[in-house]
């Protein structure tokens, strides 16, 4: 068995059950479980009957970002385990998001082009609380395909290609909706699409989206089979924005930096590094390098957004390697020792609004992918 849980003072403490003493592993198990409650795996089976709470933030506690980074994080589990119990766990979840976000606000019907046998023909609600309004609900680009790659890592976990199958048909689905110019020598791409994927929200390009949108999409392409071309067209789309912009990119967001470096070690190391993603990872690492020069990470906890930061360290631990890197992942402790993470306590004022019950889900999650990345790589 891979941990045991009991009580200390009302509070529930993780010990792991494995040879080696991983304290890295202890905070992730119970980052996770203040987010999802998964029961306890037993040593006589590996799956148990589990519905994924409704978290403290999003529409009917289900968050689109959030619940990305909990399938991944669950699959990370099963790789460092190889107890098919959190494949188990990831799958609820996805079937839960699906369910939930993946329906009309009203849970009445499916979105529009859905269909019970197509269940992702119709995009993935962000899962905002409001309806409507400047921060209202509707579908981000970045959001969906963070969560193709969240399938993409579950169909090769669980070796079930209708999870990638899924994650094709949620791409296809969303592209011709964010995309338009698509025949110019330029394409352009809007950052927000109101729920039925009808209208745009906002019309101006997210920093990232065709990034994300080239490298996701060659990730499905790839695991579909070696020969396959079912997402050509919309790659060929997506590179030809890539091609005109990868060289001038800059960023002061940790988030933004994180996410950019692990979208691009995908392509941007080892032997078959393509330039443009080299590129990429060495700008964002550049920029990195330049907030903790700066003493970005300085600053008081109360000024700062501890998710960003995570942003920031599993970009590091992504796609960036050596001994002053493994330095600037000790981040992660300052958040620690204000009491947000992992575990959050009852005495974390030194975390600011990090502490409110909005951001916690997002923020743990994060947490614990920033502790083991193991599904992102």
């Amino acid at each position: 068995m891979f941990f045991r849980v009991y009580r200390r003072k009302a509070r529930l403490i993780f010990t792991m059950a494995s040879p080696t003493d991983r304290p890295d592993m202890t905070n992730f198990l119970k980052a996770m479980h203040h987010v999802y409650k998964f029961p306890t795996p037993s040593t006589t089976s590996t799956r148990l009957e589990w519905t994924p709470p409704p978290a403290s933030a999003g529409h009917k506690g289900r968050y689109l970002w959030t619940d990305a980074f909990g399938v991944l994080n669950f699959v990370t589990l099963f790789k460092e385990t190889s107890n098919p119990y959190f494949l188990s766990l990831s799958e609820a979840l996805v079937s839960a998001v699906h369910d939930t976000l993946g329906r009309t606000r009203d849970g009445h019907s499916r979105l529009p082009n859905a269909t019970d046998s197509d269940p992702l023909a119709g995009g993935l609600r962000i899962g905002k609380e409001e309806e409507s309004g400047p921060d209202g609900d509707g579908q981000y680009h970045h959001y969906l395909t963070l969560w193709m790659f969240a399938l993409n890592r579950l169909s090769l976990a669980s070796s079930r290609k209708e999870y990638n199958d899924l994650a094709i048909q949620l791409a296809k689905a969303i592209h011709p909706r964010f995309m338009y110019n698509r025949s110019s020598a330029r394409p352009r791409m809007y950052w927000k699409m109101n729920m039925d994927l009808t209208h745009p929200l906002v019309r101006s390009e997210g920093h990232l989206d065709p990034i994300d949108g080239l490298v996701m999409f060659r990730l499905l392409q790839h695991t579909d089979g070696p020969a396959s071309r079912v997402l050509e067209k919309e790659i060929e789309e997506y590179d030809r924005i890539v091609r005109l912009k990868w060289e001038n990119y800059e960023s002061r967001d940790p988030l933004d930096l994180g996410m950019t470096m692990w979208t691009a070690h995908f392509f941007g190391i080892g032997e078959e590094k393509e330039r443009w993603s080299e590129h990429l990872l060495n700008a964002a690492k550049r920029d990195t390098e330049l907030l903790f020069d700066e003493g970005y990470f300085e600053q008081s906890t109360k000024r700062r957004l501890a998710f960003r930061e995570f942003g920031t360290v599993l970009g590091i631990r992504t796609g960036a390697e050596g001994e002053e890197w493994e330095k600037r992942v000790k981040v992660i402790e300052n958040w620690e020792k204000t009491g947000l993470v992992p575990d959050p306590s009852e005495e974390k004022g030194a975390a600011g609004r990090n502490a409110e019950i909005d951001l916690l889900p997002i923020t743990l999650v994060m947490y614990a992918a920033a502790l083991n990345p193991h599904a992102f790589k």
